[in-house]
């Protein structure tokens, strides 16, 4: 265990570049499918524009012009976090070790200190990813778990009772024979705004898992080849008239009902969804690695600013399911 109990301490621009970037850039954050803005200042202020609708006019002398465009503001709540974990030194190492076994390049004769910090780093890299997901999506400051920060679910049931938000009320759980009803319905009721950000193909529905089942039955019973080529091969990705149909993969972590309802349904565009994440603004932001000898274990703790927002309810339609809890 000798090189696996030195510890590792990321601060700075070493926390920025090794650990926390490589996951909200590029392609990890294309797999969010949402906004993501790191190491914004803090208070993350959102500036929102768009053209005025009116300033083309019929040629005259004078000054008749005004702004070129319209802008709103809005500012993301950041909230302090940490995620600690603690592992015994043999299970630890095994982890650890497992992941290095499943690199084809690697000597396993002659493991480095670099090859253990990477998969080590890795391990805690992607465990903090998946829950800082999650937590944007469910995380509500009322609740019992995932309290940290309000979510996206939690901010657009807020914005439903607060606002003029398009809500489609659905009497009953989604199934193959009301599915296209439940979207056909929330595609109406979308403002014309968010209609007109089709073209640019980053509009989603953004569902549970029950949801997309449901859609997928309809699909099975088309009867059509391409239906029957679907069930034998499976569908890489879901589709309603161009829009994507984004699982949420939060179904395994809400064994009870979330705000009263177990399906969950947002259309809207995916710019419009903002995680943002600061590790430079926060006195004391680190992630730390460490063996102790006393408890025999390893652990690993990361501290940093974390906020979820909904830029413009305007461009977002929720269904509410009554029957689903």
């Amino acid at each position: 265990m000798g090189l696996i109990e030195n510890p590792k301490t990321y601060t700075g621009r070493d926390l920025e570049t090794i650990f926390f970037r490589p996951m909200f850039t590029g392609a990890n954050a294309e797999e969010l499918g949402i906004r993501v803005l790191y190491n914004m200042p803090v208070p993350t202020t959102i500036q929102l524009w768009s053209p005025q609708s009116t300033i083309l006019k019929e040629y005259s002398g004078g000054w008749t012009g005004g702004d070129s465009a319209n802008r709103m503001q809005k500012t993301i709540d950041m909230s302090k976090i940490k995620a600690e974990a603690s592992f015994s030194a043999e299970s630890y190492f095994q982890q650890v070790y497992e992941l290095i076994v499943g690199r084809a390049d690697v000597n396993l004769d002659d493991l480095t200190g670099t090859e253990l910090e990477q998969a080590e780093t890795e391990m805690f890299r992607k465990a903090i990813a998946e829950n800082l997901r999650v937590l944007m999506w469910i995380g509500d400051k009322g609740a019992m778990n995932y309290a940290n920060i309000n979510g996206f679910l939690t901010l657009a049931y807020t914005y439903a009772d607060e606002t003029d938000l398009p809500v489609v009320d659905v009497a009953e759980a989604p199934s193959k024979d009301n599915i296209l009803d439940i979207f056909k319905r929330m595609w109406q009721s979308a403002s014309p705004e968010l209609k007109a950000l089709k073209s640019e193909g980053h509009l989603a529905f953004y569902v549970t898992s029950d949801v997309c089942d449901a859609y997928e039955e309809y699909l099975d019973s088309c009867g059509s080849d391409g239906a029957y080529t679907d069930l034998l091969s499976g569908r890489r990705e879901l589709t309603y008239h161009g829009i994507k149909i984004v699982d949420m993969g939060i179904s395994q972590y809400m064994p009870l009902p979330y705000n009263d309802q177990s399906t969950h349904c947002l259309l809207t565009d995916s710019r419009n969804l903002a995680l943002a994440v600061n590790t430079a603004d926060m006195p004391g932001s680190e992630v730390r690695m460490w063996y102790n000898p006393d408890e025999m274990e390893n652990r690993q703790r990361a501290t940093f600013l974390v906020g979820a927002e909904i830029l413009d309810e305007n461009l977002l339609v929720l269904a509410r399911f009554e029957q689903s809890a």
